[in-house]
């Protein structure tokens, strides 16, 4: 299954699964009235608005490259993981509230029955697989708003947990337990929006990437035989994809053929690195004095000989 084909399943899986599973727990949340219930209730049916837009968001992401788009549409998809850290955040915002003005008007309700520690129970099981899978998927497609999709659903494991383990403290006799349990709820949802905050302001900033990934690309340029040295180089994020620029030295008695050669294999060997878009070489042959010394291409030299 290519890229496109791949994150839009996983649009369309996710939203029927969070669409299934707001229906059920509202549909539990009615008949007992548990806040805990209704807390992941509200946060199932906000997983499903916003999985409208995901699914949208990776329609476009996947589009091929246009006139206007030449590099593709990839780099939408930063975009539409703020925009589920967005909706996460209003999510959690609203948990709290609910949760602190229960406790505060002193009408909290005990909540009876087997149902809601059922439905929680299977909620948990649902978000862990709709979690490994699109962890699978996003890492296998490198692709950031999956990526988001995987972290609010592990997220939901736990508040899903939570919650349970404050129904039945409500049913044991502690009724204050089950706010206190949407109230983890709500915490552990703010959580996430800030950690899909953190992991995608660096793909719009032009972050560089990991000290591993630098070191590989230093690496694979230097591991050519006619490659002497290499400096100014330059990696970093446009999108969730990876631009690199990069200068090699060569001695300058090699024929412009040879030196395309050069910089033809040495960019493609770059370029296999699976999160890695672009890669610009330029050719400095020695007799012009353009060798120089580069601290920061020695030192991830040193790291990647270090790891060997």
């Amino acid at each position: 299954m290519n890229r496109g084909a791949a994150l839009r399943k996983v649009g369309i899986v996710v939203l029927v699964a969070n669409l299934g599973l707001a229906l059920l727990k509202g549909v539990v949340w009615y008949s007992t009235g548990s806040l805990a219930v209704g807390s992941e209730a509200v946060n199932s049916l906000a997983d499903s608005a916003y999985s409208l837009v995901v699914l949208a968001g990776l329609y476009l992401t996947t589009q091929p490259p246009d006139f206007e788009h030449p590099h593709g549409h990839e780099r939408i998809e930063p975009f539409v993981s703020l925009f589920i850290a967005a909706a996460i955040f209003v999510v959690g915002g609203l948990v709290l509230y609910n949760a602190v003005s229960e406790v505060l008007s002193g009408s909290v309700v005990v909540t009876r029955g087997w149902s809601a520690g059922a439905v929680l129970a299977g909620a948990a099981a649902t978000k862990f697989v709709l979690y490994r899978y699109c962890l699978r998927v996003a890492d296998e497609n490198n692709s950031p708003a999956v990526r988001a999709a995987a972290l609010d659903n592990r997220n939901d494991i736990l508040t899903a947990t939570a919650a349970l383990i404050g129904v039945a403290g409500a049913q044991a006799g502690y009724p204050l337990l089950d706010p206190a349990a949407a109230t983890v709820v709500s915490f552990g949802i703010l959580y996430t929006g800030v950690e899909i905050v953190r992991d995608n302001v660096n793909y719009l900033v032009g972050a560089a990437p990991s000290e591993d990934l630098r070191a590989e690309i230093v690496r694979r340029a230097m591991d050519h035989p006619d490659v002497q040295g290499v400096h100014d180089v330059i990696a970093h994020y446009v999108g969730p994809e990876i631009d690199v620029s990069l200068h090699i030295e060569v001695e300058g008695d090699r024929t412009l053929r040879e030196a395309h050669a050069i910089e033809s294999a040495v960019i493609q060997s770059i370029e296999e690195l699976p999160s890695v878009d672009d890669v610009y070489v330029h050719v400095d042959p020695k007799e012009l004095g353009e060798w120089k010394d580069d601290e920061a291409a020695e030192d991830l030299l040193q790291y990647v000989n270090g790891k060997e």
